[in-house]
Order: structure tokens, then C-alpha cells, then sequence
């Protein structure tokens, strides 16, 4: 129904299709604003039942998917006919309109390939960040500068072509003098006729081979070559054929094998949180790491891993690269069969692309190598972007017009809970200073006795106001966490947390500092005596900074739960008979965690030094009478029960 200013209230209603309007087939949509600026591209199996869920009640909706269709003023559909033209298409005029809602690849162009530039009359090897050659092979990327030039060198040995510009390569042709590389043997010298076009173009097809995954039978030719050129007495061929044997071997070295010979396969691996994720590829050709290459992706609107595999895949095998046989991936991306199908049509002729999740083996253990490199750039992502400092000022300068303080918060403190299933409670407080962490004032509280999460909250704002108010009221100078008051604190939790937080501020009597929760899954902020949640862009630098002090309170609390129970196994085996403080901190670094030593069995704990069977079995029988039900819990999130193991202490 309008409003008085004729605006619809809901703003979806001025391009809401009619009834049976969108059709039932597939096809891509596209949701633009009144510009004409495409926000979102999307595809479906069935357009009507798929658009249908953006025009459901608005607060059913995620906050990112409203607010795209705050922005949107038009909505209108292709239809195609088969799943597979429905992924192309929507990749197609995704690359084309770079709509702001889609996910956002960030790929590492940094990384430099070798290249061949087959479309020259005389091809050569290069090393670029080109990746638009016009007929040129790729091979790459390399992630080491210094290591793609040993590689190239070491490839001129062996397949000696060109690698001058034209410039040199015509000043060669006029005056008929090979350049350096052709006097010492590193080319074949073609343009001053030392061998014909063709015959060079021979030696490419050779290098284009080897590069290709090709190894071992470009070795066993210049093996077999060197051999008849000893046994016709050509001792110069000879000679020079072995320093070509011995340069491929080399590189072959360099390239060491991660999985059976003549398997092309490539891995993906990815780490997602809250706002942001990373993908690794691994790029294997004859069973060997051929390149590397990377993602960071903004997430935006609903993208589930497997949406964002389906897209990074069609991102992966773009401007022409071809896919190998295999792809391995951490889970299926959807649209399964649709992906297989356009991938194979990137390698005519040579049969179909398998997609898949390998469960055990070598595939396996390449799998847990990409997903370990894909936490690392996620990890590097977001260490580079808080350290900027431009970032750190827009974030503070967002979060204080977001929360409506009258100045930026310069000194935030972040409380989080965590318990072992309901006992053991603890508490940590993280500080961040001008958007940075400072690490010196971080403090940990111990909760002797609680009914719930908000009354632990409760407890330790009561406990930081009872501080603040001390220090006050003395006058004395605050010391360590206590030196400084916070503008802002912020909460792990949704509104029941801010709630309990505001009422102990309220009964200490501090009103100056400003109050925020952050709710895990849709991170929302919430702010005291406000029934709505502030909703932040996914791209907010001030999202990203509450998000990274709730991480940091979340790390420092389950460093201190993990300390407090390696502390409490100590004591329990203090009573076991030959067994004093320093084994038991043996037995504490040889598992790596109290939960680990408490499941060890007999041999695994007759198998540390020091410790025989005897001593063994009094263990596990001191440890099985003082097991409680708790005692193999894992430590938990307070906000929403969800288990934290994994995650490395200091």
C-alpha cells in the first residue's frame, strides 16, 4: 500500500512480476537499480520457483539479500535451455557487468608464468604477468620469481629456443650474428640461419611437451640422442646432449612428485569465514606441482562453499586455460553435472572433466595442502588488511557513525565467554587499540559459579565497572588492562548478551562508554534498548574490525580454558606414584592437549619416554576414576554452543 509520498512501502512492489509471469524453465536473472547498473546476476533450474523466494516477506530475508533489493528497481530473466547454458551465460555477464552483489574474485595476478609464444613465426620462451598473449601457451604460475628464471634458465639448456624481443631477433636477421644466448648454445639461433624455421619450431613443440607434463619421454629421447651421438663418435653432440640430460634431470628435481607419474590433476582448497574467502588451486601436470595460484573472495548475499566452488572453477578456466582430467575438490560445487559438462568442452577431444572430494591417499593429502594454503592467504588477508591504516581510520570513523558515539572509539574492549559444557566458565577481555590489538592488556576472568551465558556476561562487565569506577573515585593512575577507559565494548552475543552487559553497566553507574553485541552467523550489530539490529555492509571496514576483536576474544578465552584444564590434569596425576612434575609436563607436550592425553591408551602412553607400562596403566587408572562426565567435553562457544576446538593457542 503507498505512502503518503506515493513511494510503495515495500520498495520491491514498483518491479514485482505479475502471477505466472516468470517462467518454469531455467535461465539466468539479473536485478538492477534505477541506473540501470546490474547489482545481482543469479541462475536457477526453475526461474519462476527461484525468483519467487526474493519476493518473500522481507524479514524472513538474509540482510544482505534486502539490502540488494532496497537498491534493485527492475528485475528481468533470460531463459536458456539446458543448466549448462544457464551457468555459462551467468559467468559470461557476470565478467561483463561485474555486478557489486556477486562474489568478488580477487585473483593473485602477482605470480609470473612461463610462456611460449606459439604465434610468432619463431616462438620463444618467456617469463610474464601477461596473461593475454594473442596464441601464447601458459605454463604457471610460479610463486617465486627467482625460482620461475632458475627454471628458464635451466629449460635453455635443455630446449635451446629463442627468448630475445623482436627488436633484437630482426637486428639478428640483417646483419646474420646470433645474439649471446645463441653463441653459448642457450638457442638454436634461427635468426641467423643456423637452423631453419622449422627445425626451431621442432625444439618448441619439444619445450611445449615437457612443460606440458610430458617428463619422462622428452628425457628418454635426449638420453637415447646423447647415446647414438657417443657411439657415431660426434663427441661435441654428445657432450652438449649431456648438459641437457643433466639440465631437464634438474628441473625435474625442482619439480618434485606429489603424485603417481603422468597424472594431471588439479586441487582446490578453501577457507571461508563470516565476510571473506580464500581458494588455493594446485596445478599438477605429469605428477608434478606445475603452479599455484589464489582467490580472496568478499562473500556476498546467501553463497554457500559449494556456490562459491561452482564459480571460482569457471573463474579457474577462463581465457582459454584447460582443465585436466581430474579437479579435486574440499566439497561437490553445485550445479555438479552442468560444471563437468562445460569444463569438458575446455578439452575437446580428450575426454571428460571428473569433478570430486578425495577421501584418503596422495589426492587426499594434496587436498589437505591446498585447504592449508587457502587458511594462509585468508589468514595474510586479513593480517594486511587490519594493518593498513587507512582501513583502521575508515573503520573506526563507520563504527562510530553505525553505533551513533559522539567520537571514534579509539580504545575498544571485546568480552567472550567460553565453558566446557556448562562448567569451567571463563572469560576473556581483548583490547584494541586505534583498531590494532594490544596484546600486553588482554585479561582473563574465571567464573566460579553461573546459571547461564548472559549471567556470565553480567558478571565480568560488573567486575570491568567495578574497575573503572575504583579508579575513578581513588583517583589513583590505572595500571595495565585499567590504564584507559574504552569508548566502546563490545559483547559476543545477540540481544539477551547486550542486555545483560547494559544492565550491569547501568547498576555500576557508568554511562559514558558505548555498548555493542555482535551475533554470530549473521553478524548483526546489537545496540542496548534498540528492538532492531544494525546491519553493516559485508564490505565494512567497521564489520571487519568487530569482527576480528570478537575472533580474537574468542581465541584468547579457549587459550586460557586450555591452560586452566592442562592445569587441572597436572594436579590430578601429581598423585600418581613416580610421577612428578616434570613428566607430567612430558606427557602434556608429547599429546599436545589434556583432551588428547586423557583418550591415550596404554601403549600410546608406555610408548613417551620415561614412561613404561606400569607406570602406564597407573595413569590411565588414576585418570578413568577421576573422569566426570565433562571431562572429554570439548570447549565450546557460550553464544551458541558450537564446539572450538582447533584453533592454535599462543
Amino acid at each position: 500500500m503507498p505512502g503518503a509520498s506515493g513511494v510503495p512501502a515495500d520498495p520491491r512492489d514498483a518491479f514485482k512480476p505479475a502471477p505466472g509471469e516468470i517462467p518454469t524453465s531455467p535461465g539466468v536473472y539479473r536485478f538492477s537499480d534505477r541506473h540501470g547498473r546490474v547489482l545481482y546476476i543469479g541462475k536457477a533450474k526453475n526461474l519462476r520457483a527461484r525468483l519467487s523466494n526474493y519476493f518473500q516477506p522481507m524479514h524472513s530475508l538474509m540482510p544482505r539479500t534486502r539490502r540488494m533489493l532496497s537498491l534493485a528497481a527492475n528485475v528481468d530473466w533470460t531463459v536458456v535451455a539446458s543448466d549448462t547454458e544457464s551457468l555459462v551465460l551467468e559467468h559470461t555477464w557476470i565478467t561483463e557487468y561485474k555486478p557489486p552483489f556477486n562474489v568478488q574474485f580477487k585473483d593473485d595476478k602477482t605470480y609470473p608464468y612461463l610462456a611460449v609464444t606459439l604465434a610468432e613465426e619463431a616462438p620463444r620462451l618467456i617469463i610474464t604477468r601477461n596473461e593475454r598473449i594473442r596464441g601464447a601457451k601458459y605454463f604457471g604460475p610460479y610463486p617465486k620469481v627467482w625460482a620461475i628464471r632458475e627454471t628458464a634458465e635451466l629449460l635453455q639448456q635443455a630446449f635451446p629456443i629463442r627468448t630475445c624481443n623482436d627488436a633484437d631477433y630482426k637486428r639478428a636477421m640483417t646483419s646474420g650474428k646470433p645474439c649471446l644466448a645463441g653463441q653459448i648454445g642457450r638457442c638454436s639461433g634461427p635468426c641467423s640461419h643456423r637452423v631453419t624455421v622449422e627445425e626451431h619450431r621442432e625444439r618448441v613443440s619439444e619445450l611445449v611437451a615437457f612443460l606440458g607434463g610430458n617428463y619422462q619421454a622428452q628425457f628418454r629421447r635426449l638420453q637415447r640422442e646423447m647415446k647414438d651421438a657417443a657411439g657415431e663418435q660426434r663427441y661435441e653432440d654428445a657432450a652438449r646432449l649431456r648438459d641437457q640430460v643433466a639440465a631437464v634431470d634438474h628441473v625435474m628435481e625442482k619439480n618434485a612428485i606429489v603424485l603417481g607419474h603422468e597424472v594431471d590433476v588439479d586441487a582446490f582448497g578453501l577457507r571461508v569465514d563470516e565476510l571473506s574467502a580464500a581458494l588455493h588451486q594446485f596445478i599438477i601436470r605429469g605428477g608434478r606441482v606445475r603452479g599455484e595460484r589464489s582467490w580472496i573472495v568478499d562473500v556476498e548475499l546467501d553463497d554457500s562453499p559449494g556456490r562459491l566452488l561452482e564459480q571460482v572453477l569457471q573463474t579457474a578456466y577462463e581465457d582459454g586455460r584447460e582443465p585436466p582430467p581430474e579437479v579435486l575438490v574440499p566439497q561437490l560445487p553445485d550445479g555438479l553435472e552442468s560444471l563437468e559438462e562445460t569444463l569438458s568442452k575446455l578439452r575437446p577431444r580428450k575426454g571428460k572433466v571428473r569433478i570430486r572430494t578425495p577421501e584418503r591417499g596422495d589426492k587426499a593429502q594434496l587436498m589437505d595442502r591446498a585447504t592449508l594454503n587457502a587458511g594462509e592467504n585468508l589468514m595474510r588477508y586479513k593480517l594486511k588488511r587490519a594493518a593498513d591504516i587507512t582501513s583502521r581510520t575508515d573503520a573506526l570513523a563507520e563504527l562510530q557513525g553505525a553505533i551513533g558515539m559522539d567520537e571514534a572509539p579509539l580504545r575498544i574492549e571485546c568480552i567472550d565467554v567460553s565453558h566446557l559444557q556448562g562448567t569451567g566458565v571463563v572469560a576473556s577481555l581483548v583490547v584494541f587499540e586505534d583498531g590494532l590489538p594490544a596484546k600486553s592488556e588482554y585479561r582473563k576472568y574465571r567464573i566460579e559459579e553461573t546459571t547461564d551465558d548472559t549471567d556470565s556476561i553480567y558478571q565480568v562487565v560488573s567486575r570491568r565497572a567495578a574497575q573503572l569506577n575504583h579508579a575513578r573515585e581513588s583517583g589513583e593512575r590505572p595500571t595495565g588492562a585499567y590504564r584507559a577507559r574504552p569508548q566502546l565494548l563490545i559483547v559476543d552475543g545477540g540481544e539477551p548478551q547486550v542486555k545483560a552487559a547494559h544492565r550491569a553497566l547501568t547498576e555500576a553507574g557508568v554511562t559514558d562508554i558505548a555498548l555493542c553485541g555482535i551475533a554470530k552467523r549473521l553478524e548483526e550489530l546489537w545496540l542496548p534498548e534498540d528492538p532492531f539490529p544494525v546491519v553493516l555492509p559485508r564490505t565494512s571496514e567497521a564489520l571487519f574490525l568487530v569482527q576480528r576483536a570478537r575472533d580474537e576474544a574468542h581465541r584468547f578465552a579457549i587459550t586460557f580454558q586450555r591452560k586452566r584444564r592442562s592445569e587441572a590434569i597436572a594436579s590430578q596425576l601429581a598423585d600418581v606414584p613416580g610421577l612428578g612434575p616434570k613428566r607430567v609436563q612430558q606427557l602434556l607436550r608429547h599429546f599436545g592437549s589434556a583432551a588428547r592425553l586423557r583418550a591415550a591408551s596404554v601403549a600410546e602412553l608406555a610408548a613417551v619416554p620415561g614412561i613404561g607400562d606400569r607406570t602406564a596403566e597407573q595413569i590411565l587408572g588414576h585418570l578413568t576414576r577421576l573422569r566426570k562426565p565433562a571431562a572429554d567435553a570439548k570447549i565450546v562457544d557460550a553464544q551458541t554452543d558450537t564446539e572450538l576446538e582447533g584453533v592454535d593457542d599462543e
